[in-house]
């Protein structure tokens, strides 16, 4: 398939999309009962949480905390919103990782053009995976709350696809 590469990217950010939805439509509006709630104020303070903390959190937490514009009461809505994209943007990148994978598996090394159906094998085995993971049980309550679980798969899916 000549083309791969494009149906490829635009998959991707299909699948960015729809977790990005559903997240979205299904976001925690304030703090969870345990550790959420510090973590979203110690963000919005730069405060110190406790060990073994979470600076890059933090920080970007309070980032997204000024998206609030001043209403205290929409500061955990903003940083929950933070995890639902570290989590899109997750799945994003294993979307991403899995069809790399799994065009290894197809393409040898002196051929540059995969056959059309294993095109599409390989781009329907990204949906299935990244689809699957996305409406995980756990991997979805990490996403719409401000728990620091969402941008640490976020950075790994990131490391691992890079």
């Amino acid at each position: 398939m000549d083309n791969f590469k494009k149906i490829n990217d635009i998959l991707g950010w299909v699948v960015f999309s729809i977790a990005t939805l559903v997240y979205f439509l299904t976001l925690e509006p304030t703090a969870s009962w345990w550790d959420c709630g510090e973590y979203i104020s110690t963000a919005y303070k730069l405060q110190v949480g406790h060990p073994p903390g979470a600076p890059l959190f933090q920080l970007l937490g309070r980032f997204f905390s000024l998206f609030a514009f001043g209403d205290t009461s929409k500061v955990a809505l903003m940083i929950n919103a933070m995890s639902a994209l570290s989590s899109s943007f997750t799945i994003l990148f294993l979307f991403w990782t899995i069809t790399l994978l799994a065009k290894k598996l197809f393409v040898k090394a002196d051929e540059f053009v995969m056959p059309k159906g294993q095109a599409w094998a390989v781009l329907g085995a990204g949906l299935v995976g990244s689809l699957a993971y996305t409406f995980s049980d756990s991997f979805w309550f990490s996403a719409v709350e401000g728990e620091v679980y969402a941008m640490s798969s976020f950075l790994t899916a990131v490391v691992f696809w890079a």
